[in-house]
């Protein structure tokens, strides 16, 4: 597998009033085309800062992260935003459905930006939703989909543009065991069988245990690897 995230000597911090906070701090880590990672430690170990600055929503102190090839520091804002629509796919814990739009409506969100026309969308949309096992529901809105379904929508919206990669914080931090397990094994199956990159930020081991590789965090310094 090629290398997908290559992250040197990276370095940041912020300030709360004179004082500055160090989260993270000299680290480095590679991560492969078509792998799925999941990024484990204690709150405040500097994961979810780690996952925004792959995704570009946030800047460095200092230190490299390159993203297929591509240092991100040297994108300008408006860029960097167009990048990350194109090429980064998120799943988040609470699915950030919006309640009166239907599953194919809400997939269809990071595409209104693209030269895309409707039925090349519509088309788009549909297929995604069939991947996640939900063409039969295109029409309902969140309100008529059980939470699992709903993050489902949230996988074939991070799905629809064909990124380099997806990036999810606590997928399953909001669903029942047994909705949880069913999207973890979705994810797995799309790594497995489509090779989409995914790295997921968790506190729970058992979600973990469905990627590939877990990665330690500990005040903001890689602990270990396995």
């Amino acid at each position: 597998m090629s290398g997908l995230v290559e992250i040197r000597g990276l370095y940041k911090s912020y300030w709360r009033g004179a004082s500055e906070v160090p989260v993270l701090s000299d680290l480095s880590l590679d991560i492969a085309r078509g792998e799925f990672v999941a990024l484990m430690g204690p709150s405040g170990s500097g994961k979810s800062t780690l996952l925004n600055l792959i995704a570009g929503l946030d800047r460095p102190t200092r230190g490299s992260l390159r993203i297929d090839g591509r240092e991100l520091a040297d994108f300008a804002e408006t860029e960097l935003d167009r990048w990350r629509n194109r090429r980064v796919g998120f799943i988040f814990q609470f699915y950030n459905l919006i309640p009166v739009l239907s599953a194919l409506e809400n997939v269809e969100i990071p595409l209104l930006i693209s030269d895309y026309g409707g039925d090349e969308r519509r088309e788009r949309c549909e297929a995604a939703l069939r991947i996640v096992g939900l063409g039969h529901r295109l029409d309902h809105r969140p309100g008529e989909l059980s939470g699992g379904e709903q993050q489902r929508v949230a996988i074939a919206r991070a799905l629809v543009n064909d990124p380099l990669l997806v990036l999810a914080d606590e997928p399953t931090g909001d669903l029942d065991s047994e909705n949880a397990e069913e999207v973890l094994s979705l994810m797995a199956l799309l790594n497995r069988q489509a090779g989409t990159t995914f790295v997921m930020v968790t506190h729970d081991p058992r979600a973990a245990a469905k990627a590939r590789r877990i990665v330690h965090l500990e005040k903001g310094r890689l602990a270990d690897a396995t």
